[in-house]
């Protein structure tokens, strides 16, 4: 091994060996570009391995929540409907970041400079940049890209470079003897730096405040976006591999909640795989690596990348190795459990009634001692996020409405009337516009993470995100009620003073619908972020002694012969059922309502996926925005639109028709 080489073990038996080296990373590392990876064969071997002991760990919580998830899907079918249910029409649009482009710098290069690309950022929310404009409209090949899940940004200079002095500061001796640090010493004027906790940092900059301002908002969607992937679904699959890795970290002895769930499930896994093996690969290689503290902590997230990059490549295999076997589970799963649900569920409550006896004594003290007196003060400030953040969207509804009530008024040509529609249309969708929403999420930020923190939750990314992703599924619920009920409400015999009346009376009854699923909303919000900070918490405090009463009810378990039923489930899902009533009881106290309740499997989310009953209003809308934007022309563009929503123009639309702009049909 030559003297620029050293042992790194990752998982303090095998080793990594890690390059040592002064250069600073440029298009080949850390600044762009198709790094060249400082991880030889063997390292790259020995890392598969670490990924296929994850895996073989890992599975088998899978295979077992997967058949949980079917049991909670089915039961839930068959059970009683939850009274009080949504009122507003499912959008059928599903969450989308805008796709945005235009010219930056970026610092890379050897050594490392400012250098013009054109950055482009993709609807799935995959940023991607090439040497100049051409190459792009070209359709030739990024000099780099990467997708947003878990980035940070930044737009302060200095906040960034305290970032990057802290990553090594804790293995840096005295460098004052070294040559000077002169990376990013030069003053940017509008920087965009995308930090990660495992890969390599991204640093732009754009030319102007407002150009700054544009790729800002359209970056944190982005990120958004790519990190509540999971979160907003509700297929069994999604949320049985959520629940898998809580409780393969529950294993491992972690069971504080945090925001290692963000991302797709291969990302999630990576991460995860990182969180292990970060401490020793930090202990074993920073020591190693020289130059000053910048150049040092930008070597540092070229090594974290190359290794994060192997890791999600064999995440991603595995899982794709596993996808024909989860199919067939689940058929089988769904074959097997449906005609013994009954019995499986009745079984399932004698076992609980039981566990709920023995532990009821340790469990009754820690949450009276533990949780009741933090419990409060945790569900008024989730009441006060989510209120904030309904207000703000109504607010903009209304204002949405109105507009529209008032073209209508004022007989507006059809390019007005076109782009109204077409703005109102993409409101969910606008990030300039629910800015204001989302902002409101954000505020509670700290707040809320001082309370949780005491409990172990770190996951206030994750929890901002949901708020902010429960926003934006009430606005485009709302919009396409709207749209739906003013289709069905407009008719040729209208003129435009009609017209607006009947779109206001529409008005109330959308804010009202809204009113009504906003807090319902808002009421699974709290109870299911409640159980995120308060559940892992209340795990770990009873584990030394409640844990130990589950082996004697594990011959009642086994003897139904179901890999959907486990004494571990049921002792969780009696736990989590005491803690509910407590949030109930709490959200009784602050809301004053008389019923509060809400199925357990639709705390956090409200499925995207849900297609309520539509119409050709919104259906045209959708082929419209999708694509054909305000210029698409045949009978399902903007033209047909304008028919649908202005049908009392019908005189009108001769002239209308030979207006500049207006498309043809």
């Amino acid at each position: 091994m030559g003297p620029d080489r050293k042992e790194v073990p990752l998982n303090g038996t095998q080793a990594v060996v890690v390059g040592r080296g002064r250069r600073a990373p440029g298009d080949g590392s850390s600044m762009g570009g198709r790094p060249s990876s400082p991880l030889d064969k063997q390292q790259r071997q020995h890392l598969r391995g670490q990924v296929d002991t994850l895996m073989r760990n890992f599975l088998p919580c899978y295979r077992g929540q997967l058949a949980a998830s079917i049991l909670r899907q089915i039961s839930r079918e068959l059970g009683p409907q939850e009274p009080a249910g949504s009122q507003l029409l499912r959008s059928k649009k599903l969450p989308r970041v805008r796709e945005h482009r235009g010219p930056l710098t970026q610092l890379r290069g050897h050594p490392p400079r400012w250098q013009p690309i054109f950055c482009v950022l993709r609807g799935d929310g995959r940023l991607e940049w090439f040497s100049h404009k051409e190459e792009y409209e070209n359709g030739g090949h990024p000099l780099g890209s990467t997708a947003l899940t878990g980035y940070t940004l930044l737009t302060s200079q200095r906040e960034y470079l305290r970032l990057l002095d802290a990553l090594c500061s804790d293995s840096l001796e005295d460098h004052t003897q070294e040559e000077p640090d002169s990376l990013l010493e030069v003053p940017v004027s509008f920087p965009l730096f995308l930090q990660h906790p495992f890969r390599r940092h991204l640093c732009f900059s754009a030319a102007t405040r407002e150009a700054q301002h544009a790729w800002r908002l359209a970056l944190q969607g982005g990120i958004r976006l790519r990190g509540t992937v999971l979160q907003r679904s509700q297929a069994p699959a999604a949320r049985a591999f959520l629940d898998a890795v809580r409780l393969y970290r529950q294993h491992q002895g972690h069971f504080g909640d945090d925001d290692v769930t963000l991302g797709s499930d291969a990302e999630v896994l990576t991460a995860v795989l990182m969180r292990e093996q970060l401490p020793a690969l930090r202990a074993q290689t920073l020591p190693g690596l020289r130059g000053s503290g910048r150049a040092r902590a930008w070597a540092w997230t070229e090594l974290l990348d190359a290794v994060h990059a192997a890791v999600l490549a064999g995440a991603s295999a595995g899982l794709c190795a596993f996808q024909p076997e989860k199919d067939e589970l689940l058929a089988s799963l769904e074959k097997t459990i449906r005609p013994d649900v009954d019995q499986l569920l009745r079984q399932r409550a004698r076992v609980a009634g039981r566990l709920r006896t023995d532990i009821r004594g340790p469990l009754e003290s820690c949450l009276h001692r533990e949780v009741d007196p933090q419990l409060p003060r945790v569900v008024q400030t989730l009441l006060r996020t989510m209120e904030a953040s309904l207000e703000a969207v109504r607010t903009l509804l209304a204002q949405g409405m109105d507009r529209l009530s008032r073209r209508l008024r004022q007989s507006p040509s059809g390019t007005q009337l076109r782009r109204e529609v077409y703005s109102f249309g993409e409101m969910p969708w606008d990030l300039a516009l629910m800015q204001t929403c989302y902002r409101e999420a954000e505020r509670s930020h700290g707040r809320l993470g001082q309370l949780a923190a005491p409990f172990g939750f770190l996951g206030m990314q994750s929890l901002v995100f949901g708020a902010q992703d429960l926003a934006q599924q009430l606005m485009a619920d709302a919009v396409a009620t709207f749209l739906q009920l003013a289709d069905q409400c407009l008719t040729m015999a209208l003129n435009c003073d009609q017209a607006a009346q009947r779109l206001e009376r529409v008005r109330g009854r959308v804010l009202k619908k809204f009113k009504s699923d906003g807090g319902l909303a808002q009421r699974r919000f709290i109870r299911g972020w409640g159980l995120c900070i308060f559940l892992p918490f209340v795990l770990s405090q009873l584990e030394p002694s409640c844990k130990k009463e589950l082996p004697e009810f594990e011959g009642d378990v086994l003897a139904m012969g179901s890999q959907a039923l486990t004494t571990e489930g049921i002792y969780e899902d009696v736990i989590r059922g005491c803690l509910l009533q407590r949030i109930d009881r709490e959200l009784k106290k602050t809301l004053g309502a008389n019923d509060v309740s809400c199925t357990l499997d639709g705390c956090l989310e409200v499925p995207w996926e849900q297609e309520g009953a539509g119409g050709e209003l919104h259906r045209l809308l959708k082929h419209a925005s999708d694509g054909w934007g305000w210029g698409g022309g045949g009978p399902h563009g903007v033209y047909g639109i304008v028919v649908h929503v202005g049908s009392w123009m019908e005189q009108n639309i001769p002239r209308l028709l030979n207006q500049p702009g207006w498309p043809s049909s």
